[in-house]
């Protein structure tokens, strides 16, 4: 009797985020353009300083915790530029295409309910009734309702203080008034190393802020975010890109240990991480083209093997 061969698992899928899309989106426009971001101007520096550890916090899954961040998923996930996502497609999450149910027991072990009921996902940039909170929703509203998302809705740990105000504070900094002519902009190696670097900066004005716990987060997600862009430069011939991205993440490793526990070396750990990343990061840019980036790469990497 003739054995049947076993039929052999399907590939995965060259990129986490190819895992979320719905059938039949073209992951050459999902995944390298995105929706540019509206965000407005601080009304000062402590809010700016606020701002852009909400910003940096919003694309780390290290945030989130429990499942979302084991699958890579961060709040820029379903909000992409902060807006929504109409390509969001999770397995047991969604039901139509950007949709995401938020009391479902596959991301939460709180608020679970055992009934299917996906919402389409809000426009962080539109009118701040969506997040089911006041019209204006004061600080304190909005700092308990983004809390509750993180550590109910995701079984997260409970963020620094100051990283929840960061939150709350960049969503209110989000409005209609301040989208870009533009709609969408290129998703790029060179704009996704300048938000590493924007990132590092608020880890360092955090440590300035005498905040170990929120710049340790900061520095998190800078080495979360050269992780993603690792991911692009698939295939042999840009093994030295990848080995440079890798081992900038692996150098920031001190820093953020050293963040946590307050130490002061953190600050100088930075400095000479920003100072020392021109020099790798400029054939990193310069390869993009042969990497996962290029939308034309990126489509053939998903029909077969990574390219060499």
């Amino acid at each position: 009797m003739l054995g049947l061969a076993a039929a052999a698992p399907p590939a995965a899928p060259p990129l986490r985020a190819m895992r979320w899309l719905a059938p039949g989106v073209d992951p050459a426009v999902a995944l390298t353009r995105r929706p540019t971001e509206c965000l407005g101007k601080a009304r000062d520096s402590e809010t700016a300083y606020l701002v852009e550890l909400g910003r940096a916090a919003f694309r780390t899954p290290l945030l989130l915790g429990g499942q979302a961040a084991r699958a890579g998923i961060d709040c820029e996930t379903c909000h992409r530029g902060a807006r929504g996502n109409p390509d969001f497609d999770f397995p047991g999450v969604s039901g139509a295409p950007g949709t995401a149910d938020v009391t479902t027991s596959v991301l939460s072990s709180h608020r679970g309910d055992g009934i299917d009921n996906p919402k389409p996902i809000p426009d962080l940039s539109g009118p701040k009734a969506a997040l089911k909170v006041s019209q204006e929703p004061s600080s304190a509203d909005l700092v308990g309702f983004i809390d509750g998302i993180v550590t109910q809705e995701f079984d997260g740990d409970e963020p620094p203080p100051a990283v929840l105000k960061g939150l709350a504070a960049y969503v209110r900094s989000l409005s209609p008034a301040a989208c870009p002519a533009t709609a969408s902009e290129s998703v790029t190696a060179a704009g996704a190393l300048a938000d590493v670097r924007r990132t590092l900066q608020a880890a360092m004005a955090a440590i300035d802020h005498g905040d170990g716990a929120s710049a340790a987060l900061m520095i998190a997600s800078a080495r979360s975010q050269l992780g993603d862009i690792d991911e692009r430069y698939a295939g042999s011939a840009l093994a030295a890109e990848r080995a440079s991205l890798e081992r900038a993440a692996a150098d920031l490793a001190a820093a953020q240990s050293d963040a946590r526990r307050g130490a002061p070396t953190a600050k100088t750990d930075l400095t000479i991480w920003l100072s020392a990343e021109n020099a790798w990061s400029r054939p990193v840019i310069a390869a993009a083209p042969a990497s996962l980036y290029d939308p034309r790469r990126l489509v053939e990497a998903r029909r077969g093997p990574a390219l060499n």
